[in-house]
């Protein structure tokens, strides 16, 4: 199964936005939720926000109020996130994946994407 792609990121101030894009090959079997997770260096992987196909989702603790994930149900392949009010902290290499489960914890998602970088200078 091909990866998902991601596009979107970029450089921006504190206080600015960015929307994140991710493209999936295709419906994967059991694979109905999608989500964002991002990595920084020297740190561990951390799940951002997550969605399932009724529009239910989940969101870390440090970006809720702030990101805003959605899918395109009618392009079963789209997810996307939306960064506001972006903090220096936020800097990471945002990655997508499809999983079977509603969850932060990346041992429910698979078909992990290359990423799209995000900085957030101060």
């Amino acid at each position: 199964v091909q990866a998902q792609v991601e596009s979107g990121g970029g450089s921006v101030q504190a206080g600015g936005s960015l929307r994140l894009s991710c493209v999936s090959p295709g419906y994967i079997h059991g694979q109905t939720y999608r989500a964002w997770f991002r990595q920084s260096p020297g740190k561990e992987r951390e799940g951002v926000a997550a969605i399932g196909f009724g529009g239910n989702s989940l969101y870390a603790d440090s970006v809720k109020g702030r990101f805003t994930i959605s899918r395109d149900n009618s392009k079963n392949t789209m997810v996307y996130l939306e960064m506001n009010n972006l903090k220096p902290e936020d800097t990471a290499m945002y990655t997508c994946a499809t999983g079977s489960a509603l969850s932060l914890s990346e041992q429910w998602y698979r078909n992990w994407g290359q990423g799209t970088q995000v900085t957030v200078s101060s």
